[in-house]
């Protein structure tokens, strides 16, 4: 058996791992790459394997990165099951079908720039009919209960990271292989904490803050208001680049319980994208998913998404209205890096003014929008146009739904660590895979591995 590293290694976008047992494939995750329009283009139309000879597809968790390209896994001939957990399915169905329209939509404005240079037009990466025929091969499955997938023995726990999310158990050949998908944080709201998987041979570990140490979320309340009102009294706007999955959710729900301990003032919310307010609704639709705190809420008959000021925005007319807006407001918009959707052109109206202030709360992606804009670059580039970076821009790691570098290091710490015979640390940049390495050698981990794309290792 060997597993093949496709995509989200030595990055944190475009996840796939191809294991291979005899002549049986499953294939762990299946994400669009972000990045340069170009090398992005490119990644996301070509698969370093055949699709059509890849019997199961397993999925962690409802983002981008994750599960955005099996549109193109289907539309190059991959028929088996797409496998992952009922809230998982109900999200990625919103995402995929989101993720084909903005690709449309952003294809067509930017083929009108191009018709006006003489240049000829671009095709998008995946249609929405394209996305539609995927979504048929999806099959939601509960967590802890065992699928036998060929060769393999699945089980998905929880997470902890978003609604549905998912640790990959795989028995295979007598050895057992733990896929951490994006590994979540304790004591976070909303949803429970990640399920402790004790027992495994091979570790597959995300490190995306493998390098960092994130705030206690205990300070987001106070971090978030002091934020708030220093943007109101001066009569600006807050735009916050946020994912429509999780992150969205967590801000509305902390928007909210800081309006009902009146520490923030009634100023108006708009949460202008349509794909969040789906998934909100979904978000209602999975109770059983919730941690004590949240259904404590929900029994106390409270709303956890929805509060006086605060408004889902549908239409477009309704998008392009906020920003003729003057008055001091907060605009929570996708994509969460900034790459596509509605949130452009919040940030083309708003990057200029001193006034305005970008609120980062998400990891952003080497070459993304995003993290031009955490670099504090002095002109940025929306929609091909120069735009001076004037707004304050305020970075708040501490809503991330990642473990940071003491997380992970006390997640392999309390599994049963001389029975691992090698870890593969993925979903990371260089430097954040790197600061893991030598404190889980410490903690006695025989064989760390950081592989390169396309690497294969023999398990």
């Amino acid at each position: 058996m060997n597993i093949r590293f496709c995509g989200g290694t030595r990055t944190v976008t475009g996840s796939k791992h191809l294991l291979t047992s005899g002549k049986q494939r499953l294939l762990l995750e299946c994400g669009l790459f972000q990045g340069h329009r170009a090398e992005a283009e490119h990644t996301n139309r070509s698969f370093p394997f055949k699709a059509r000879e890849v019997n199961w597809c397993v999925i962690s968790h409802a983002h981008i990165d994750h599960v955005g390209n099996i549109p193109n896994l289907v539309k190059y001939g991959f028929r088996g099951p797409i496998l992952m957990t009922q809230g998982t399915a109900a999200l990625s169905r919103l995402l995929v079908e989101d993720s084909a329209n903005i690709q449309e939509s952003d294809i067509r404005y930017l083929n009108k720039k191009l018709r006006e240079k003489g240049e000829p037009p671009k095709e998008p990466v995946y249609t929405v009919e394209d996305a539609e025929e995927s979504l048929k091969y999806v099959e939601g499955i509960p967590y802890a209960k065992s699928r036998k997938l060929g060769p393999y023995k699945v089980v998905l726990h929880d997470a902890g990271h978003i609604l549905g999310s998912a640790l990959v158990d795989i028995e295979v050949e007598g050895k057992r292989v733990l896929f951490t998908g994006d590994l979540g944080r304790r004591k976070m709201p909303i949803i429970n904490d990640p399920v402790l998987v004790t027992e495994a041979d091979y570790l597959i570990m995300e490190g995306t803050y493998g390098n960092r140490r994130h705030g206690d979320y205990r300070d987001v309340d106070t971090r978030l208001a002091e934020v708030v009102n220093r943007v109101y009294t001066r009569g600006g706007r807050i735009v916050i680049p946020a994912f429509a999955v999780e992150r969205s959710q967590e801000i509305v729900y902390t928007l909210n319980r800081l309006r009902q301990n009146k520490r923030i003032p009634d100023v108006p919310v708009f949460v202008d994208s349509p794909l969040a307010s789906r998934v909100t609704e979904v978000y209602r639709n999975y109770p059983q998913y919730y941690d004590a705190e949240a259904v404590q809420m929900l029994n106390g008959h409270q709303y956890l998404f929805d509060f006086p000021g605060l408004r889902y925005t549908e239409s477009v007319e309704e998008s392009k209205a906020l920003n003729a807006g003057k008055e001091p407001c907060i605009i929570i918009s996708a994509s969460g890096m900034c790459e596509a959707g509605r949130i452009l052109h919040h940030l083309k109206h708003s990057v200029e003014d001193a006034k305005n202030l970008i609120l980062i709360v998400s990891f952003q992606a080497e070459n993304t929008l995003g993290r031009k804009i955490v670099e504090r670059q002095p002109v940025v580039r929306i929609y091909g146009e120069e735009h001076p970076l004037r707004a304050e821009v305020e970075v708040m790691n501490e809503f991330s739904a990642h473990a940071d570098h003491d997380g992970l290091l006390q997640y392999v710490s309390a599994m049963n660590v001389p029975r691992l015979k090698k870890l593969f640390i993925v979903h990371s940049e260089p430097e954040a895979a790197l600061a893991m390495v030598d404190p889980l050698r410490a903690l006695g981990v025989r064989e760390v591995v950081i592989p390169e794309i396309g690497d294969e290792h023999e398990i």
